[in-house]
């Protein structure tokens, strides 16, 4: 059975604090949603702002493959006639070959929020739902608080029900607005609403918020009881603590209850859709994320990682390649010889056990120093060189020292001088940056690009500073963690020191010594044709 995945990225979602997509932004996501196989895209409610209007008007140019892009808006307006409500018109304007309507549910809301009586509510849904069904509209509404609404009033709560399917609703969605019913609740709802409208010809669908961290099991519980449209945002964002997350609900209906959802072959790329959203919408990957994070299949501790080398389904409940993830294994103080074993398969090393002890007791040293390996796997790489008495450096770190002024009282010069031997020719070079950090790998750049040139292909993309041993307040060490990338790969270094210039330097060289490591074995191992 093929339950439809209707997706309020654009609008819902939007409503996240923190979130706000350009024109531009949405267009591309809903391109990228189209192309995964989603059903329904709601682009906005086109009366709110210039620009959900101007999305609808781009919208109609694109060739979309196979997604209904929907507009959203509420019911008419109190003791005004459906033709002359402003905001249905603007729903009608858009062009959208599917409408979404939302209407009160809740006794509640129609009387204290909106101050009309239950008959008037009543008619409102019934009257705006036929006049867009009479506009050749495909319609679908949201019963908003309705899980509540029927706690508080469940005779009411199915009259407005009716109304929306008297007035012609394809679809009805149950909205856990507030997010606080449990599971075993909204299924048993679901199949008194499907058993109250077995006489006429509407879907059930679902849309759960995550206040109580428990959308995706009312929104499962919801598609086992026989609802079969989904509405919900990538990643889950959205206002409060999110909507339900999309990516976990596909992946479960699709892997754990065999659903047919999206286009057959996008499983394996909810991973990059994750990603790809997180990006536009300026956000950091929760790496704990179910079946996407980073850390879904990481292993770290040498039971773990020992098992796992031997039979992934004794960690695993899926193989990460199905939604598009990677497995990793974490080098840490838990790990055992198993893990090293993992992490060096390319130094040949599986049979000499006195090399393996001798790389884990390091990482076990450091890590009680303040190092950490499982972000910086760059660093551990070369440290596995130099416990294997392999390590040639590229460079030697002489000298360096940072300046910062402010020869204006709104203003701060940064200047970084190194000090480079690289054989018996030694370089000294200054720079200028935004910061410590930027001036010293301008600096580094400067004495060490023309000799190895690649270096400028790489880039610094991320830069973390943790305090390790906070009780020592500011004597305390701390950890920096950075991340840079070349045109076909990504990698981390950590640094260690009670000096966070210092952390950052250590770094910073790893870094560019990892990339010139990386580059030399790419030429003496070509890709095999």
């Amino acid at each position: 059975m093929r339950v439809a995945i209707y997706d309020t990225s654009l609008r819902d979602g939007s409503q996240g604090e923190g979130i706000n997509f350009s024109l531009e932004d949405k267009l591309l996501i809903t391109k990228r949603l189209d192309e995964m196989g989603v059903d329904y895209i709601e682009g906005g409610y086109p009366l709110s702002n210039p620009k959900d209007f101007e999305y609808f008007q781009q919208i109609r140019k694109q060739d979309l493959r196979h997604a209904k892009v929907v507009a959203f808006g509420m019911t008419r307006r109190k003791n005004i006639a459906a033709s002359e409500d402003v905001g249905l018109k603007a729903l009608l304007d858009a062009e959208t070959p599917v409408v979404t309507i939302v209407g009160k549910s809740w006794d509640l809301h129609v009387e204290e929020i909106l101050g009309i009586s239950l008959e008037e509510n009543l008619a409102m849904i019934a009257d705006s739902v036929s006049h867009c069904l009479k506009k050749g509209r495909e319609v679908f509404y949201d019963a908003e608080h309705f899980f509540d609404g029927y706690q508080a009033n469940p005779e009411y709560a199915l009259k407005t029900l009716v109304a929306a399917a008297q007035g012609g609703a394809s679809t009805i969605i149950l909205c856990d607005t507030n997010g606080g019913t449990m599971p075993e609740i909204i299924g048993d709802r679901v199949v008194i609403v499907k058993n109250h409208l077995k006489s006429f010809n509407c879907a059930i669908g679902i849309h759960c918020h995550n206040d109580c961290e428990l959308a995706v099991a009312n929104t499962l519980s919801a598609v086992r009881s026989g609802a079969t449209q989904v509405q919900g945002t990538i990643n889950g964002i959205g206002e409060r603590c999110g909507n339900v997350d999309l990516i976990s609900v596909i992946a479960n209906l699709a892997i754990k209850y065999s659903y047919e959802v999206l286009r057959p072959e996008s499983l394996h790329k909810l991973t990059e859709l994750s990603r790809y959203v997180y990006e536009i919408a300026n956000m950091n990957f929760r790496n704990g994320q179910a079946f996407v994070g980073s850390s879904a299949f990481a292993h770290k501790g040498g039971m773990h990682t020992h098992a796992v080398g031997k039979n992934p389904i004794t960690y695993e409940h899926i193989d990460p390649k199905v939604v598009g993830n990677e497995r990793k294994i974490l080098v840490s103080e838990l790990s055992g010889q198993s893990t090293i074993l993992a992490k060096t398969t390319k130094y040949e090393i599986a049979h000499d056990r006195e090399k393996m002890g001798r790389i884990l007791a390091q990482v076990q040293d450091l890590e009680n120093e303040g190092y950490e390996f499982e972000a910086a796997e760059a660093s551990f790489d070369l440290l596995v060189k130099k416990c294997l008495g392999i390590y040639q450096p590229w460079f030697q770190r002489l000298s360096y020292r940072v300046n910062i002024e402010s020869p204006l009282a709104d203003h701060l010069v940064t200047e970084a001088t190194v000090k480079i031997g690289v054989g018996k020719d030694v370089r000294h070079e200054v720079s200028e940056g935004d910061g410590p950090v930027n001036a010293l790998d301008g600096a580094l750049r400067k004495a060490l690009v023309p000799i190895y040139p690649s270096l400028a292909q790489m880039q610094l993309v991320d830069y973390k500073v943790r305090v390790v041993n906070a009780k020592a307040g500011t004597a305390a060490r701390v950890r920096v963690v950075i991340e840079s990338r070349d045109a076909s790969s990504s990698w981390g270094t950590v640094g260690v020191s009670e000096n966070i210039i210092e952390a950052s330097w250590l770094a910073l060289v790893d870094s560019l010594e990892y990339k010139l490591f990386k580059d030399q074995e790419n030429i003496e191992t070509p890709k095999k044709s």
